[in-house]
C-alpha cells in the first residue's frame, strides 16, 4: 500500500487532543480522524443498535467502527506517550535564571505538578516561552513518530 504525505499539523493536533479521545492515521491517505472514548466504546459494542443513539452521534459511531475494524489505520500517539512531564522538566532546565529554574523544578514535584507549573510560568511571565517550547517539543515528537513509522510528512502551505 502506498502512503500519502501526512499533514504534520494534523498529527500535532491529534497528539494534543484531550485525554478522553483517540486519533487514527489512515496509512494510505494520510488523513487523521479522531473519536471520543465514548464513541469508540459504542463502536466496539458487538450488540450495537445504532438507532439507540441520537441522530448526531450515529455517523461518528459508525465511522469509529469502520476505523477500528480496518487495517488501514494506525493509532496515533497520545499525551501519555508524549510524556509532557518530561517536556516541562526540560523547559525548567532551559531557564538560565537559577532562581526561576529552581522554582519551576520545585513546582513539578509530586501531585499537582501540572497546575503548579502552569501557575509559576504565568506568575513569572514566561507563559509564551513555555508554550513555544512545548509546541516545538510536540512537533519534534510528531516528526520522529511519523518517520519511525515510515511516513513522509509536509507542512501546510
Amino acid at each position: 500500500m502506498s502512503r500519502a504525505k501526512v499533514q504534520l499539523e494534523d498529527v500535532i493536533e491529534a497528539i494534543d487532543l484531550p485525554e478522553e479521545s483517540c486519533a487514527y492515521l489512515n496509512k494510505a491517505t494520510g488523513e487523521v480522524v479522531w473519536f471520543t472514548d465514548e464513541m469508540l466504546s459504542a463502536a466496539q459494542n458487538e450488540d450495537l443498535v445504532i438507532d439507540d443513539y441520537p441522530e448526531w452521534e450515529r455517523e461518528p459511531v459508525l465511522a469509529a467502527r469502520q476505523v477500528i475494524d480496518s487495517d488501514d489505520y494506525l493509532v496515533l500517539p497520545d499525551k501519555f506517550e508524549l510524556h509532557e512531564y518530561r517536556i516541562m522538566e526540560r523547559f525548567c532546565y532551559s531557564i538560565e535564571d537559577d532562581k526561576i529554574r529552581e522554582e519551576l523544578l520545585y513546582a513539578i514535584r509530586g501531585s499537582g505538578a501540572f497546575r503548579r507549573f502552569k501557575d509559576q510560568v504565568h506568575r513569572r511571565g514566561i507563559v509564551d516561552r513555555w508554550y513555544q517550547f512545548r509546541d516545538c517539543a510536540i512537533e519534534k515528537f510528531a516528526i520522529e513518530w511519523l518517520e519511525d513509522n515510515g511516513f513522509e510528512w509536509q507542512r501546510r502551505t
